[in-house]
């Protein structure tokens, strides 16, 4: 049994050793490639092919993975001090996007991707910015991004890397000018109120002018009908006034000759003359004696053209 068990330990510990290898070479075969990520693969030393996303197995101790993150990076860009064409210091500080488009350009062909970047982005943020006065620097911030993003993009081809887009964090003059600048949009909103309050006090006053204007317009327009309607109305009276004159008078020619006038109607007439010549209009009546059945209406109307004319003498 001894002899047994002697024979057996030796065959159960290299047992235990292969079955131990054998795992641990399976375990190391194994490469789980994730969505966002693809492997670069080498073997000895050479680079053997680019793996896409799922499972994938190699073999141990000969092939080398390096799995490269393919989704979008930021690169923050230290801040910097950056001299603009009108020789003031501004601090400028950025952030820059970028993804990896070829696995293979990535590894092999830049050596330390973040730290290019960084150094890249702050060469051209100052080549970009020196050629800028400070107020177009401070008033283009989408013309900086758009210039930067398309240096970055073109430079990092090779590298394997499309720059998706470059933001400024900020853009800070130093404090004496930032006063200064203050002071100066202090001064010109001033002068924006003081150009605003009198184009208001101006047109204020136009149209005060305006509404006076346009008031006596009308007053003068109101009179001057008020005056046509009066003078139309008197006219009027005076055509009504005629007509009824021209009617009586018809009246009276048709009464005389159609037969002998009454003594009404003699009356009447003698009665308007006698109105005439109280006002001094006539001086002179005639009468038609010759008719029948006339004498005493003159009698009557000599005593009233006597009483009148002495009325007036009086007056």
């Amino acid at each position: 049994m001894d002899e047994i068990l002697a024979v057996l330990g030796p065959i159960t510990i290299i047992g235990i050793i292969i079955v131990f290898v054998v795992l641990v070479y399976a375990f190391r075969s194994v490469k789980i490639i994730r969505p966002y990520e693809k492997g670069v693969v080498e073997r000895l030393g050479k680079f053997l092919r680019v793996w896409e996303p799922g499972l994938h197995l190699l073999i141990p101790f000969l092939d080398r993975v390096t799995k490269v993150d393919m989704r979008e990076n930021v690169v923050d860009v230290p801040p910097q001090e950056v001299i603009t064409k009108d020789n003031v210091a501004v601090t400028v500080d950025a952030v820059v996007y970028y993804e990896a488009t070829d696995p293979f350009k990535l590894i092999y062909n830049v050596t330390n991707f973040y730290l290019a970047a960084t150094k890249l982005a702050q060469t051209n943020l100052r080549n970009v910015i020196g050629e800028m006065q400070l107020d177009e620097s401070l008033t283009s911030r989408e013309k900086i991004n758009i210039t930067l993003r398309d240096i970055l993009d073109e430079a990092t081809d090779k590298w394997g890397v499309r720059v998706v887009r470059v933001e400024l964090q900020r853009i800070e003059p130093p404090a004496d000018v930032t006063q200064a600048m203050h002071r100066q949009m202090k001064a010109e909103r001033d002068r924006r109120a003081m150009i605003l309050e009198a184009e208001g006090d101006k047109t204020a006053a136009i149209e005060r002018a305006l509404g006076t204007k346009q008031s006596a317009i009308l007053e003068a327009e109101g009179k001057a009908t008020a005056i046509k309607e009066i003078a139309a109305a008197e006219r009027a009276q005076k055509i009504l006034i005629a007509e009824g004159e021209a009617q009586a008078i018809r009246n009276v020619f048709g009464a005389i000759h159609d037969g002998a006038p009454t003594r009404d109607l003699i009356t009447v007439r003698y009665l308007e003359a006698l109105k005439y010549v109280a006002n001094g209009n006539a001086t002179k009546i005639f009468m038609p004696l010759e008719m029948q059945g006339l004498a005493s209406a003159a009698g009557v109307f000599g005593e009233m053209l006597e009483s009148t004319k002495q009325d007036a003498a009086t007056k």
